[in-house]
């Protein structure tokens, strides 16, 4: 299988990808600490996956539009998909498949060299899918 390129993602060491993780899972320290250190981007992430605009307008301000690209792609976004395969990110194409319930994007990730996003990917997407849920919660609509 060829290799994939992690484009976007390559100036981020293991320890921060797992923290990565811990942020998305709604770790408020790892994120604050993220704000803090450096990392703006992955903590901001946090809060754009949630659909908080402002964080969503910052990563496509700012030099990280591949990361708005991740998440649109993770809601299914097509447009997005395309973006990211035709600018060659790899892995962050696979991620977004991932985050949108796509098993082959998984089975394609599980490798060793690329575990780590396969299962950053399905944070994303326990997060999406949560998401999704709550909307189609009638008990959680607000009836004004």
């Amino acid at each position: 299988m060829a290799l994939l390129s992690n484009k976007g993602l390559e100036k981020y060491d293991a320890k921060i990808l797992l923290a990565w993780g811990e942020s998305i899972d709604g770790n408020s320290k790892i994120t604050q600490w993220f704000m803090k250190n450096s990392y703006i981007e992955l903590g901001l992430f946090h809060y754009a996956l949630r659909n908080e605009k402002r964080s969503r307008e910052w990563l496509l301000n700012n030099g990280y539009p591949h990361l708005m690209a991740l998440i649109n792609g993770i809601e299914g976004r097509q447009n997005a998909l395309v973006w990211l395969k035709t600018h060659g990110y790899d892995i962050l194409h696979e991620m977004a498949l991932i985050g949108d319930n796509d098993d082959n994007a998984f089975r394609t990730l599980m490798r060793p060299e690329t575990q780590v996003y396969a299962m950053l990917a399905k944070k994303m997407a326990f997060i999406k899918n949560e998401i999704e849920e709550n909307n189609r919660d009638i008990h959680k609509f607000d009836p004004n």
